[in-house]
Order: structure tokens, then C-alpha cells, then sequence
């Protein structure tokens, strides 16, 4: 008796049975060589954002290129995380990068100054915006202050070794006055407010957003003076001089973004005063009032040394300092991020 016999495969049947039998090895290979089988395997890890941290003010219009790099994601696009600091006044924040708080600061420059006359381990990437708009003094008429001439023999409240202290000594020089003829009482810029409702000071010499602040405050009893053509503000950017030269790669990508920044602070006024406003609590009011003076650019120029120069003679003859030589401030001033992302933007002779 015979046994039946099975299914013939058919010489077609053959061929694809043998084409589905390499496709499988095929595929097995590939698996074994790339993953593509494994359910289980974790996606490729995305490359983390570097952290910077900046010690800024950023109720202060001169930040306006930082605080648009973050929150129009220009920092984020360069692949960095960066977080902000408060900080009432420049020389705090480069208090902060100093005691190794921040990896960087916003300041102006009489901080600078003063890191040269110490020679303290500080150097500028950027300066990142300049007006004479943002500096003055704001006095109580009931004190007999109408000019400000009226300033001599009064009390005015000032942040020493800063700006406003600069700004204060060079608007008295143009009134005849010299800084003996007053006294200078150091306050916080945040406790002008408290010290002149106390009837502490008649006066007090400091920045913007505090200037209108005070003259709110005092309503018709306040009198400002502007330091127009007295005073330059140059507002950096500036980190510890090994953090800066340990990381040319990281400067050159807060640059592009700070750039980026600044361009749209300059291009888009009522949007970056809307993001000032709503990022800082600043007031709009005084913002659109002063706008058109300020001027937003990430460069590095000749005048921020001659400046810091003109600032350490000041420095030395109203003995704020021992030193008697100027520093070489070229030597706080890093070029070489610049250079590299806006070559143009470098004006400094070296």
C-alpha cells in the first residue's frame, strides 16, 4: 500500500520560498547590526543644552538683547539653556560672576574699570548697548534744589563705585561743583526710594528704570536733571577670564545669539519694549519715552577703552584707588569671540 504523498512545491514555489528565506537573514543580519528589531531600545539620546547662567538686571533697558536672546529662543537655537540671575545694579552682577555665582554679567563700564585698577580676573566679550539717556539725578524741590547748581551742600544718595557715581562726579564738574561740595551717601539703587521718603538725602544720583521710579514717587516735589552729553553709558557683557578663554565655542554661541538680540531690540522697539515690560515690570511709559535714545549693537570699539582709561583717571585723582598708573585694558577685553562670529564689529586697535 502506498502513502500518499505530500504537496509538490513547484519550481516557482521554490523561488520564492528561497527569496523569503534570504529577505529574513537578511533583515536578522541588520538587526543584529543596528537595532532595527529591538522594540525595546531607547531612542538616541538628544544632545543636551550647554547652561550658562547670566547675573543681569533686567529691569534695565540695556538687557534688552539678553532677555530677547532668551525668550525669542536665540539662545536656544545656538543649543544653549540659559538662565538669568537678578541683580539691581551692574557691580552686583559682576559681584556674582566674581564669587563664581554666574558664568557671566551684564555691566557697564566703570565696573570694568575698577576690575582693571584691582586687576581683578575679568574680561569683556561684548559691549551690548550705549545711550546718555539713562543716568541722572532726581531731587525734592522742597529741599531749594531748582538747578543743579542748587546741589552744593546737599545730601545725595548715590551707588559708589558705579555709573551713577561717575555720571554724578562729571554733571557736578559742569555745574562749577566738585564732589567735596556735596556728600555722597552709598545706597543701594533698590534703597534710594525708602532713604529719600525718610528725608534721608535731598537728592540721589542713579539709572534708569530708578530715576522715573523716584520721580513718580516725589510727583511735583521731584525736579530730574538728565546727564546728557555729560555721561556715555557702555553696557557688556563680561565673564572670569578663564571661564571666557576655556570656552571659546560657548562665547561664540551667546554671541550670535546677543547679535540676534540686539537686532531686534533696534528693528522691533514696541515688541522688545512689550517684552521689557512684561519680563521686568518696567514701566512702558518710560520706556517709549526713552527708546529712541538707546542704541543696541554687540560690538567692541575703541571708545570702551578709551572710556575705561578716561574713567581710571577719575578713578586716581579722587583717590578711589591707591594706584597711580592705567591699567592696559586691553588685556580685559577678549577679541577673539567677536572676531569670530562679526569680524566688522571689532573696532579696538590691537
Amino acid at each position: 500500500m502506498t502513502q500518499p504523498s505530500g504537496p509538490r512545491l513547484t519550481a516557482k514555489g521554490a523561488i520564492a520560498a528561497l527569496a523569503g528565506l534570504l529577505i529574513l537573514i537578511a533583515l536578522t543580519l541588520l538587526a543584529g547590526r543596528y537595532g532595527w528589531l529591538d522594540l525595546g531600545a531607547s531612542p538616541r539620546p538628544v544632545a543636551a543644552l550647554e547652561q550658562v547662567s547670566i547675573a543681569t538686571n533686567s529691569a534695565y533697558a540695556g538687557t534688552c538683547p539678553v532677555a530677547a536672546a532668551r525668550e525669542n529662543g536665540y539662545f536656544a537655537d545656538q543649543g544653549l539653556l540659559v538662565t538669568l540671575q537678578a541683580r539691581s545694579s551692574g557691580k552686583a552682577a559682576m559681584e556674582a560672576v566674581m564669587q563664581g555665582q554666574a558664568n557671566l554679567g551684564t555691566v557697564a563700564d566703570i565696573p570694568v574699570m575698577f576690575a582693571g585698577i584691582n586687576n581683578d580676573p575679568v574680561t569683556v566679550i561684548a559691549t551690548i548697548f550705549r545711550t546718555e539717556r539713562d543716568h541722572g539725578v532726581v531731587a525734592r524741590r522742597d529741599r531749594g534744589i531748582a538747578t543743579p547748581a542748587d546741589l552744593k551742600g546737599k545730601r545725595i544718595g548715590v551707588t559708589l563705585d558705579t555709573s551713577a557715581h561717575f555720571a554724578l562726579d562729571a554733571m557736578l564738574n559742569r555745574h562749577g561743583l566738585a564732589p567735596s561740595d556735596v556728600t555722597m551717601v552709598n545706597y543701594r539703587p533698590e534703597d534710594l526710594y525708602d532713604a529719600m521718603a525718610r528725608g534721608e538725602i535731598d537728592a540721589a544720583a542713579t539709572w534708569e528704570p530708578f530715576l522715573d521710579a523716584l520721580l513718580t514717587q516725589l510727583g511735583e516735589n521731584g525736579r530730574a536733571f538728565y546727564g546728557k552729553d555729560i555721561y556715555e553709558s557702555l553696557y557688556n557683557i563680561a565673564g572670569l577670564r578663564d571661564y571666557v578663554r576655556q570656552q571659546p565655542r560657548t562665547m561664540e554661541k551667546v554671541l550670535r545669539a546677543l547679535d540676534r538680540g540686539a537686532r531686534y531690540c533696534s528693528s522691533h522697539p514696541e515688541a522688545a519694549r512689550a517684552l521689557m515690560s512684561s519680563s521686568s515690570q518696567s514701566d512702558d511709559r518710560q520706556l517709549r519715552a526713552s527708546w529712541p535714545a538707546y542704541r543696541f549693537g554687540v560690538v567692541l570699539d575703541q571708545g570702551l577703552i578709551l572710556a575705561l582709561e578716561d574713567e581710571a583717571r577719575w578713578a586716581m585723582k579722587n583717590k578711589l584707588t591707591a594706584r597711580t598708573d592705567l591699567p592696559n585694558y586691553l588685556s580685559f577685553i577678549y577679541l577673539e569671540g567677536l572676531e569670530a562670529v562679526s569680524p566688522s564689529a571689532v573696532t579696538i586697535i590691537h
